[in-house]
């Protein structure tokens, strides 16, 4: 379920997703949702593109590290590849 900041106080929340289209955002949030599982949805930016960088906005979904394998293995059952962090070994 989407939760205000404030729910999670001062807990540090793992990143799951980085949705960049709205459309993508709203199902993902209807996929946690029914899953049970608790979310943090903030805007950010990010750079996209090769040769003509440019910034863009997109939803970041966080969730507890208790909750973490739980709401990646939701994301794999529905084509959705979960933020894997870029250097983990």
């Amino acid at each position: 379920m989407r939760r205000d900041p404030d729910f999670f106080k001062s807990d540090e929340l793992d990143l799951l997703y980085m949705a960049r289209t709205l459309r993508s955002a709203l199902k993902l949030e209807d996929l946690l949702t029914a899953a049970g599982i608790d979310y943090l949805v903030e805007t950010g930016t990010y750079n996209s593109g090769w040769l003509i960088r440019r910034e863009l906005t997109g939803a970041f979904f966080y969730v507890n590290p208790g909750d973490l394998s739980r709401a990646r293995q939701v994301l794999l059952e529905n084509r959705y590849k979960p933020y894997e962090i870029a250097n983990a070994k």
